[in-house]
């Protein structure tokens, strides 16, 4: 070990107070899970009544930890671009995942419905092999989000399920369980919808620098381009809330519900237009003022997504437990069965008490950890995300939000590498003094920025606006000398040239995360399913 790497050792985070209370209090969710099964929903059912509850115990262990990785996907934008602070964010996803579940969550086992094994395989042996089948499914699928969110890496909780459920159900029939065609339709979700989220943020991002934000005059830009991009982001979730939020307790097709969204979103934009053009009138002619009229708009869009993912996800954490509720109830022959309201209050409890207690992890990572984001750049990833649920839905498709919002994230970052690298090589062979005079121009626009942001406070400290003069004025003598020397003092190397590329592409994109990333979806599926069979034979070693 070198020695400039002993302080950054000794600076590791100790377990401390904190991180005790959050176990304690995870414990104790889980204990009250227990106590309340039992009490209320396993009496009457002797043997069977005691899988319920360990069953009731692994679907909150998955629900925390559903709440701990998977919404982090929703509002991890509006908190690094600083639209939201991230207690707010983690107080308005919680109510709104925990009302999404409750008022239109999944009526029916889905994880079992559309599954990617042969449930009449397990429903054919006996009732106790399905119940442990379930029941490995859910702490395998636990375990794996609970090592994801350890180490940062957002992964989808569909995946895991689906993941638990195959290498359990293999465990107990065999390979002739797995239906292979879902299967590969599981696999091509991991190219179709990081691509497909990618490339929608791509073209939205790529619009609005080219219709705002590249142009002189902002102010004017954004009064005519704002209002319909909040009406048309409007119109998306609307869409999206109906299709995907409500579509479990209402009959709506596609055109009716795009017919909805269409009437609101242009009640929408005749109310926006003049509140959009007073504030533009009032902001300075900036790029961080156009960013500022977009924070209202990313507080809705990480509502929207929380509704919609406890609605659709938490049949991730309890579908297995209501399909071992219905067999313990009532036998092995209904695999519709609808979910109990108490399974489903378990399952959403279990996803806000997980947001409020690690979230804030992988809502960093999302958020600020992977790309640098600004509220423009949230709003086209969080846009990407309803957009690609919508047209992926309609094509047949098969989308994860955490593969969507992940690709719209890492699209942007990439989008602005691309932009920065052609930019550069014309620059450097033309002038190579412009490369020097723009890095210390931007560094004056953002210090004026910031000096005419303070001009518009009650309150402001003297000394911090000296120093901020100082800046200003360093920069500008700095950007002189440049421009005066000759262009052969300020010659640029072939190896210089390709060491500064290098730290320009790494500057935005966090290729450590990408690769993580990568390599947690690509094993999520075989992961759990190996978890999920050693511990189909541990539980059924310890009931027989």
């Amino acid at each position: 070990m070198e020695l400039k790497s002993i302080p950054d050792v000794k600076n590791v985070k100790k377990f401390g107070f904190l991180d005790a209370a959050k176990l304690i209090i995870g414990f104790a969710f889980l204990l009250l899970a227990m106590i309340y099964t039992s009490a209320f929903q396993a009496d009457g059912f002797a043997g069977s009544g005691k899988l319920l509850i360990i069953a009731a115990i692994f679907g909150c262990y998955m629900a925390l930890n559903i709440g701990a990785n998977d919404v982090a996907n929703n509002i991890g934008p509006a908190v690094g671009s600083r639209a939201v602070s991230l207690f707010w964010a983690i107080v308005l996803a919680a109510i709104f995942e925990l009302s999404g579940a409750l008022v239109a969550g999944s009526d029916v086992v889905m994880t079992i419905k559309k599954g990617i094994v042969d449930s009449d395989a397990i429903i054919n042996t006996d009732a106790n092999t399905f119940i442990w089948v379930m029941m490995a499914a859910l702490l395998g699928g636990a375990v794996w989000l609970n090592i994801a969110t350890f180490f940062g890496a957002p992964v989808s909780t569909t995946h895991a399920i689906v993941g638990g459920v195959a290498g359990a159900g293999v465990a107990a029939v065999g390979w002739g369980i797995i239906k292979w065609k879902s299967l590969a339709i599981i696999v091509s979700s991991w190219i179709v919808s990081p691509f497909l989220g990618g490339i929608i943020a791509v073209g939205l991002l790529f619009f609005i620098k080219k219709a705002i934000l590249l142009k002189n005059d902002k102010k004017t830009a954004a009064k005519k381009i704002v209002p319909p991009l909040i009406s048309f982001m409007i119109f998306s979730f609307v869409t999206y809330i109906l299709l995907k939020g409500f579509g479990n307790i209402l009959n709506i097709n596609f055109l009716t519900a795009v017919s909805i969204s269409l009437f609101i979103s242009l009640l929408a934009y005749f109310a926006i237009k003049p509140l959009i053009a007073r504030a533009s009138d009032r902001l300075p002619n900036s790029r961080r003022a156009v960013n500022w009229l977009f924070n209202v708009p990313l507080v809705f869009a990480a509502a929207m997504l929380s509704f919609a993912h406890g609605a659709n996800d938490v049949s991730n954490a309890v579908g297995p437990l209501a399909a071992i509720a219905d067999v313990v109830s009532g036998g092995l022959s209904n695999m519709n069965a609808n979910i109990p309201f108490w399974v489903m209050f378990l399952g959403a409890s279990g996803i806000a008490v997980g947001l409020i207690l690690y979230g804030p992890k992988l809502v960093k990572t999302v958020g600020s950890e992977i790309t640098e984001l600004d509220q423009v750049r949230a709003f086209c990833i969080a846009m990407s995300a309803a957009l690609t649920v919508i047209v992926a839905s309609q094509l047949g498709l098969p989308v994860s939000s955490t593969h969507t919002a992940i690709g719209g994230i890492f699209g942007v970052g990439f989008l602005r590498e691309w932009l920065l690298r052609n930019t550069l090589k014309e620059e450097i062979e033309i002038d190579p003094k412009k490369v020097h005079v723009k890095a210390e121009q931007k560094k004056l626009e953002e210090y004026k920025n910031e000096l005419e942001s303070l001009g518009k406070l009650k309150k402001v400290d003297p000394l911090f606006v000296k120093e901020l003069m100082t800046k200003i004025n360093e920069e500008k003598r700095l950007i002189s000398k440049i421009t005066t020397h000759k262009t052969h003092n300020l010659e640029i190397t072939k190896i210089e040239k390709k060491a500064l590329k290098a730290v320009k592409k790494h500057e935005f994109v966090k290729r450590s995360a990408l690769k993580m990333i990568i390599a947690a979806w690509l094993i999520t599926v075989p992961a759990v399913g190996v978890l999920s069979a050693m511990f189909y034979y541990m539980l059924r070693g310890m009931m027989l």
